[in-house]
């Protein structure tokens, strides 16, 4: 670690703390699903549309958050994303039917979206290029860590108050967050805690000056630019396979273990650390990699590769006769996504200019979560074909082999489209 002043790690911080809540108010549903299934008599159908409720509109809110942040800036569009999300997240509790509750699911997505673009803009402004994969790596953890709170709290809340009230207090978490972020955020050329040393540090590899002055770039040129592609194809492969594990992971131990969703979870917890590790190693294992002589590209392409090898045991997952089995092949894949994630979101600013990182980020992350409308289509497809026939253990094995190629699938695209991963200049 460099012995310039490290302010910029406590920004990372703020970024980790406002992704766990993000991923702890959409994980809520996923344990609450055995009694909302109860509450309002659904199908494994009815489930799937209430998560591509979620899902479209967070494909949408992509549209309009990638790009309005890159012309507002982080600080503020980051605070509305948060305010609209925690809203969305509290009003889940007044919902009486299966519409109202994919109409909030709705909302929720919409705010949500804005998370990714904001946190990977600030890391490339906050950070040099050799930095930037493990900073995002510990950011993103907050993911598996708001899923790892998720499986302790909200049963928790269940049992002692009920699932509305579930919804309200983990809902009403992030309006604590955006006191802090009010508080301790600027950019780095106007924060009065970042010393000129560590400014320099920052811009040490930057390929472009900064200049606050930029106009953002029309979305239209970045759909002409390969890398565009690149990022796009690698994140609408593999995105639809982490919310597969997110929403399905609970009812699926429930139903081939028989895990009790209504107590703390310690298998869903050790899954989740288990993800927490693989993003921050995956992070810092290409900029381990550039540090020791190899350029940015391959460091990133060699570490993906890896990641994706990783993931292929999940297909012996449907041959498990334990639950403990099954923990360690999931939690290899959930890991080895996760360390692919911090790399992915690296990717765009590795690629684009800051100006346009969170509109490039924003596209991506729209074609992850069109692969997550359509993923949960197929899920919901055959577990309910299945279930029909009195095995729905079936319907999850082919899902399971699917998981297993996905990557390595999307790794080739990627690098069909960047083999270099060359700057773009805009």
């Amino acid at each position: 670690m460099s012995k310039t002043p490290n302010y910029r790690w406590r920004i990372v911080v703020l970024l980790f703390f406002a992704t766990t809540i993000n991923y702890l108010d959409r994980q809520v549903i996923g344990l609450l699903k055995p009694t909302l299934e109860k509450e309002f008599n659904w199908t494994e159908s009815d489930y799937s549309a209430v998560i591509m409720a979620f899902t479209a509109a967070y494909a949408t809110g992509f549209l309009f958050f990638g790009g309005i942040i890159d012309r507002i800036g982080t600080k503020l569009g980051y605070t509305i994303s948060v305010v609209w999300w925690s809203i969305a997240a509290v009003l889940h509790a007044a919902v009486s039917s299966t519409f109202g509750l994919a109409s909030m699911r709705m909302l929720l997505g919409l705010g949500e979206s804005g998370n990714f673009p904001a946190a990977i803009k600030t890391v490339a402004e906050w950070f040099p290029k050799k930095e930037r994969a493990f900073a995002t790596g510990i950011f993103n953890s907050g993911a598996n860590i708001g899923a790892v709170v998720a499986p302790i709290m909200v049963p928790w809340i269940l049992g002692a108050y009920g699932w509305r009230e579930a919804f309200i207090i983990t809902g009403g978490v992030g309006f604590i967050w955006l006191i802090f972020w009010k508080l301790y955020y600027e950019k780095p050329q106007k924060h009065p805690k970042v010393s000129e040393a560590e400014l320099e540090f920052i811009n040490s590899d930057a390929e472009e000056p900064v200049d606050d002055t930029q106009k953002p770039v029309n979305w239209f040129k970045l759909f002409r630019i390969r890398q565009t592609w690149a990022f796009v194809f690698g994140k609408m492969f593999t995105d639809p396979i982490w919310w597969f594990f997110l929403y399905w992971l609970p009812s699926y131990f429930s139903e081939r273990f028989h895990l009790d969703l209504k107590k703390p979870s310690i298998e869903l917890m050790v899954v989740y650390t288990a993800t927490t590790i693989g993003s921050i190693g995956g992070g810092y294992l290409s900029g381990f990699l550039i540090n020791k002589g190899w350029t940015v590209f391959k460091a990133r392409k060699t570490a993906m590769f890896s990641f994706a090898l990783a993931v292929v045991p999940v297909f012996f997952a449907q041959y498990c006769t334990n639950i403990w089995q099954a923990v360690g092949l999931i939690a290899l894949a959930m890991a080895a996504h996760q360390a692919w994630s911090a790399n992915i979101f690296t990717t765009a600013s590795d690629m684009f200019p800051r100006k346009a990182i969170s509109s490039v980020v924003g596209i991506g992350s729209m074609a992850g979560s069109v692969g997550g409308i359509l993923f949960p289509l197929l899920v919901g497809y055959l577990l309910d074909t299945y279930k029909h026939q009195g095995n729905i253990n079936i319907g999850y094995n082919v899902i399971f082999i699917i998981c297993s190629v996905a990557y390595l699938l999307a790794w080739l695209m990627m690098h069909l489209f960047a083999p270099k991963m060359e700057k773009v200049h805009l």
